[in-house]
């Protein structure tokens, strides 16, 4: 088997043969059963068997696209050294290099490495034709959200400084006046701190609304991108 018939059959394709589509398959629910294990604190048992045997995979897995790089980047030799670096295959890597490590007897660090097999979930962007098609519109539509997300922070920044100086009692620190304005934009309103006076209640009732169209516009954005990829399939 050549390296060229290896990256044809282990890289998803939306048309290919029946090898191809089988790997894709195949790769998909071993994803979803490498998750189990993270669904209870045990690593005995069935949940060590299942987390070894996915492991194995994503490890086999990894070396088959390290070793067809260069079909994927096509940049030569160049693609052996750029590859490691590439999103996915970061995503790849650090799906694996906690269940290798988890012998190491310290808790806190044993937290820290299941914590990050949680990334598995990002393989999923791989199989995913509409998960694909969503982070095409986010690449696509960068410049829109990024002025989005800063007008968010700018609005969030400007709410923050007006409540912190009309009710000094009640947020004794700009950080507690941070999370005000944060909650306030996003609608969440938890009440654990809230804006007493009749000054501060007027201005959260504004930052609500206004919250409300700041938190609209990157969805309207997503969406209109998503259609629009949607029609040009």
């Amino acid at each position: 088997m050549t390296r060229k018939t290896l990256f044809q059959i282990i890289e998803p394709h939306q048309k290919g043969n029946a090898i191809e589509k089988a790997y894709d398959v195949f790769m998909f629910p071993t994803i979803i059963v490498s998750l189990i294990p993270l669904t209870t604190k045990s690593h005995t048992g069935i949940f060590m068997w299942l987390d070894f045997v996915s492991t194995v995979i994503f490890i086999i897995d990894y070396v088959l696209r390290l070793l067809t790089a260069d079909y994927k980047l096509e940049k030569g030799k160049l693609s052996f050294l750029l590859y490691p670096f590439t999103f996915m295959a970061l995503a790849d890597l650090l799906c694996i290099l906690p269940s290798l490590f988890l012998l190491n007897n310290s808790l806190r660090l044993f937290k820290i490495l299941r914590m990050l097999r949680i990334l598995r979930v990002f393989k999923f962007i791989r199989y995913s034709k509409n998960v694909q098609i969503l982070t095409n519109v986010l690449k696509k539509q960068k410049d829109s959200l990024i002025i989005v997300g800063l007008l968010a922070l700018g609005y969030i920044f400007i709410s923050a400084l007006i409540i912190f100086n009309v009710e000094p009692s009640t947020f004794p620190n700009f950080f507690d006046a941070l999370y005000w304005a944060t909650i306030s934009l996003t609608t969440v309103g938890y009440g654990d701190i809230y804006a007493v006076s009749t000054t501060g209640k007027i201005i959260t009732m504004i930052s609500s609304f206004l919250g409300i169209a700041i938190v609209a516009l990157p969805a309207g954005i997503i969406t209109a991108g998503y259609m629009k990829e949607i029609k040009e399939l």
